[in-house]
């Protein structure tokens, strides 16, 4: 069992900076497939980032070149830098991890969710 805790959420203007953490319980975050996804009201849950256990990443087009997926297995935490924000990028953000070792799109192939937390960006 992964229990997963988001934060460093808020409110930034257009072309301002955020960095989300996720804070994993357990001993064995190294071992997980981990990914960024969002949701904005009234829209489905897309996916945003990923990254595996050697820390291979992939993005959405969207976000491609802005944001960065990291992590640090001595800390057991997943980061996403979030740099030149835009409005459309309002949501609340989750955190997600894998039992597979692998990188995935996917939200279905995710076992373990965090709680969310909200991102607003301002124009």
């Amino acid at each position: 069992q992964v229990q997963l805790v988001e934060s460093g959420g808020g409110l930034v203007q257009a072309g301002g900076s955020l960095r989300l953490s996720c804070a994993a319980s357990g001993r064995t975050f190294s071992r997980h497939g981990m990914g960024w996804f969002r949701q904005a009201p009234g829209k489905e849950r897309e996916f945003v980032a990923t990254i595996n256990v050697i820390s291979n990443t992939n993005y959405a087009d969207s976000v491609k070149g802005r944001f960065t997926i990291s992590r640090d297995n001595g800390k057991n935490t997943l980061y996403l830098q979030m740099n030149s924000l835009k409005p459309e990028d309002t949501a609340v953000y989750y955190c997600a991890a894998r039992t597979s070792t692998l990188r995935s799109y996917y939200a279905t192939d995710y076992e373990y969710w965090g709680q969310g937390t909200q991102v607003t960006v301002s124009s």
